[in-house]
């Protein structure tokens, strides 16, 4: 079959796109963050953080498989020229969403404390549902831009109206003020889906046009179309749930065994807050971008694999793997030697921490590089219809970390950080797992060499850049200052190592948006 439109639906317009929307998000997310916790302080953020939770579950099991859902069954369809089906799927969940989800996932999320939080976040759940619908949708077509609009508009509002209104709210008490600022999910939630439903609009003409009058004599029956989202959707859904169940258990675990040990019930604690309230969310900033090539190679990897385009999803496949790697690779090697300026750069005022903290960053950071094939991987077997397999694969790494928690925990010299290995070896267990099952179901013939080993020698010579630089400005500079100087020199270095070797090439990066003006910018020095 002529492959001529498939090529230019290469997944990484879109996953940089849904990448530097993630940046912004989590810029963002910070500046929410930190003002909120001087506003409302610890009493407040206390009661923010009982509905919070609560709110990210019900999400969780609301919408968690429903973009990929979506995403994949419109890209098959749409391969096979059926326009109508395509739209059809989408019209039949979002008109269901609309009537059946909002009122039983708000009156589900009732809770004794903090009950104004929670009545302030729980309409957040009515329009959640309805705009990644509509994100599904577009992700289907290979069109990541209103995705990425939603997801900034929606954070933009979030941070704004929440934090305004804990400002407003706060002479009425804390948990007036925190109820407010969790209102900021539900206006943000109500934008993001008023912005993509408008870029909706602006387009549904053309999309109409495709679609075109006529109803084929094979239409699906509605009943068919809620069969194959649920099969696509629930074992996503409940692969999102493994990990927040494991972190559960992992938290009885590691205080435990460090009580075991010798540590008193307070160190215990402190040491387990360093390792997942300190080090670990620092994991969630290359996830953005890795996260990003997972949701943009479902739609392509899809649309190949019902066209029976074997070679071009091959191709998309080993790119996919390929850029997890050359943005994975080198966060956890620099994240790693640079793991106690680093958390010190993140917390200074409390430097003993930070500095307790880096060693198990210093452990964690290589799970980066699991992970983010594990995204990868888990986008390709989605695409052809094997979204049970990283779930199952998912809970065998979650049996994995829980049994060396145990033991490692209870080694003297390792405590806490054995945590952190632990989850480094789950994230091995189940992207190696991936792998293997890629491999089988799609016959993917994987340059190891290309793929592995060129970025990993560019990252090790990277990261003995870094800490040169690091020690030689030292003394010179101050520490927040050098750790950043350090961080800019390492991502020059990397960059230059991997034009140099052609682990990336200037042709590639043309694929990229606005890449032709890149591309020729680097011909001038790169041959």
């Amino acid at each position: 079959m002529d492959q001529s439109n498939s090529k230019n639906k290469s997944f990484l317009k879109g996953a940089v796109i849904l990448g530097l929307a993630g940046i912004v998000i989590k810029v963002l997310g910070a500046f929410f963050r930190i003002p909120l916790t001087n506003i409302i302080t610890d009493d407040g953020m206390g009661y923010y953080q009982t509905a919070y939770p609560i709110y990210n579950l019900f999400l969780t099991l609301a919408i968690a498989g429903i973009p990929t859902a979506i995403a994949r069954m419109v890209a098959e369809r749409t391969a096979l020229d059926r326009r109508y089906e395509a739209h059809r799927v989408f019209k039949v969940v979002t008109s269901s969403i609309l009537f059946f989800g909002a009122g039983a996932i708000t009156r589900a999320i009732k809770e004794p404390g903090a009950i104004y939080c929670m009545q302030a976040i729980a309409p957040a759940l009515f329009f959640c549902p309805l705009m990644s619908s509509f994100r599904g949708y577009f992700q289907g077509l290979q069109d990541m831009t209103p995705t990425a609009v939603s997801q900034v508009v929606e954070q933009a509002f979030r941070v704004a109206i929440g934090l305004g209104l804990a400002i407003v709210l706060l002479p009425r008490g804390l948990n007036i003020a925190a109820a407010g600022a969790s209102f900021g999910a539900t206006a943000g939630a109500f934008f993001g889906f008023v912005g993509i439903g408008l870029l909706y609009l602006h387009r549904r003409k053309s999309i109409l046009a495709e679609v075109g009058k006529e109803v084929p004599a094979d239409v699906e029956s509605v009943r068919s179309i809620f069969r194959d989202i649920l099969i696509i959707a629930v074992p996503i859904t409940i692969g999102s749930a493994v990990l927040p169940v494991i972190n559960t258990i992992d938290t009885a675990i590691v205080k435990t065994r460090l009580i075991s040990i010798g540590f008193d019930s307070d160190m215990a604690r402190a040491l387990y807050g360093q390792l997942t309230g300190m080090a670990a969310p620092l994991l969630n900033f290359p996830q953005v971008l890795l996260q990003a090539v997972s949701m943009s190679i479902v739609p392509v990897v899809a649309s190949a694999f019902k066209r029976r385009e074997m070679g071009f999803m091959h191709d998309n496949i080993n790119l996919a793997l390929r850029y997890s790697a050359i943005l994975s690779i080198p966060c956890a090697v620099g994240m790693s030697v640079m793991s106690r300026p680093i958390m010190e750069l993140f917390y200074p005022r409390v430097k003993e921490s930070a500095a307790s903290a880096g060693g198990c960053l210093e452990i964690l950071a290589y799970g980066v590089i699991f992970l983010g094939m594990a995204h990868a991987l888990n986008g390709i077997l989605q695409g052809i219809g094997k979204q049970m397999i990283p779930v199952r694969n998912l809970c065998i790494g979650a049996l994995v970390k829980i049994v060396l928690t145990f033991v490692l925990v209870g080694i003297p010299s390792l405590n806490v950080r054995g945590a952190a290995i632990s989850t480094v070896a789950a994230y091995f267990t189940a992207a190696f797992l991936d792998f293997r099952a890629m491999k089988k179901y799609t016959g993917t013939e994987v340059d190891y060499k290309l793929t592995f080993v060129k970025p990993a020698v560019c990252a090790l010579i990277m990261g003995l850049a870094v800490r040169v630089v690091y020690r030689l400005l030292y003394l010179r500079v101050g520490g927040a200052v050098n750790t950043l100087i350090s961080v800019c020199a390492g991502i020059v270095v990397y960059f230059v190592l991997v034009l140099a070797i052609k682990a990336i090439t200037v042709e590639e990066i043309e694929r990229l948006p606005k890449g032709r003006k890149i591309a020729a910018l680097l011909r001038r020095f790169v041959k």
